[in-house]
């Protein structure tokens, strides 16, 4: 409970964190062509103008597609911007032009047109920042949830309790019961995350950057999450049916422990390229794509059947792993001792 509360206030604090350091106001570089400069300094004095004079539209929009400006205005009527404009720098030049021209002729101002020269990157920044998150949280939650399967079944193994559950319940039940357990207990702390992370970007105002769909990216996001957790945990249980000691539970989750980072790296890859040859291939291979396919929906727009492709993919290598995990723990659990190894559980008759 501890973790999650320090978790949850950490989340919360980076929703906040752009405007506790974003510094001492706004600043924008802004050029014309043809154009008067619009008094913006005295409609808002907190912020930075800084102005550039453009002979004429082509070099504007190539300063504008360099990222030398941030908007030109061209003839007085016409802003040119690379992607939707700054929602601030967009009302300060619409009313103050109006104010502008409308003092000077008196009569009704045509606002002013904004166009786009380049590709809409709006929602880039925020998808990349959203993608970087995703892939730290699904990281923590599910090596986090993982280890606690496995020192749960060494625990009951190594008291003898597994002993008495089973003269109750069959493997395969208490299999299921501690990975459905600790699962909700995950699915928990997922969700808490996640409602704390928005509830605190919709307060300071950062929502207003996220990408349309984050209700449906949310939803994905915890079952993805459900899907790498049982594919995960099945595996650590079985793993840990094998040994009796609690020392001996870092040794027997190693090769388990490095899919896992393996899973990371390629998805921290992913959150920065998610259209790479390397982002895509891996996102449709389970269990990487666990991990891999909800930080490319964050980060990109994903057609939808690459995510039932993945899905389906996924779904197949959780039943596998289900069947494969509860018949390794069915017939190592009760036995105690020195460490088992896989190929000889698998070849005993349960």
């Amino acid at each position: 409970m501890i973790g999650l509360l320090v978790t949850a206030v950490l989340v919360a604090g980076l929703s906040f964190a752009p405007k506790i350091f974003g510094g001492g106001g706004d600043s924008y570089t802004l050029g014309t062509v043809n154009s008067q400069q619009l008094p913006l300094q005295a409609a808002a004095p907190e912020v930075g103008f800084e102005w550039r004079a453009f002979p004429d539209e082509a070099a504007a929009e190539r300063a504008v597609l360099a990222g030398d400006v941030d908007a030109v205005l061209v003839n007085g009527a016409k802003v040119l911007t690379d992607g939707e404009i700054d929602a601030q720098l967009g009302v300060l030049m619409q009313s103050v032009n109006r104010e502008f021209k409308l003092g000077a002729a008196g009569v009704a101002i045509p606002p002013l047109q904004m166009e786009s020269v380049g590709a809409d990157t709006r929602y880039e920044a925020a998808r990349g920042a959203i993608a970087t998150v995703l892939v730290l949280i699904l990281f923590m939650l599910i090596l986090g949830q993982v280890v606690m399967v496995a020192m749960g079944v060494v625990e009951e193994k190594g008291s003898r309790i597994v002993e008495i559950l089973l003269a109750s319940v069959r493997p395969w039940q208490l299999l299921g019961g501690k990975i459905v357990g600790l699962g909700i207990l995950g699915l928990i702390n997922l969700v808490t995350i996640l409602v704390v992370g928005l509830g605190a970007a919709f307060a300071s105002g950062l929502a207003a950057d996220f990408p349309p769909g984050i209700p449906g990216l949310v939803a994905g996001v915890v079952l993805w999450f459900v899907l790498g957790y049982a594919f995960f945990a099945t595996l650590a249980a079985a793993s840990a049916s094998l040994v009796s000691r609690q020392e001996e539970v870092n040794s027997v989750l190693t090769p388990l422990t490095m899919i896992i980072m393996a899973t990371y790296f390629v998805a921290f890859y992913a959150s920065n390229e998610p259209t790479g040859t390397l982002a895509t291939v891996a996102s449709y291979i389970p269990p990487f794509s666990s991990m891999i396919m909800p930080v490319r929906m964050a980060a990109t727009e994903v057609p939808m059947w690459q995510v039932g492709l993945s899905m389906a993919a996924m779904l197949a290598a959780v039943v596998a792993v289900l069947a494969f995990g509860a018949k390794v723990y069915e017939r190592a659990v009760l036995r105690t001792g020195a460490r088992l190894k896989l190929g000889e559980v698998l070849r005993t008759r349960a």
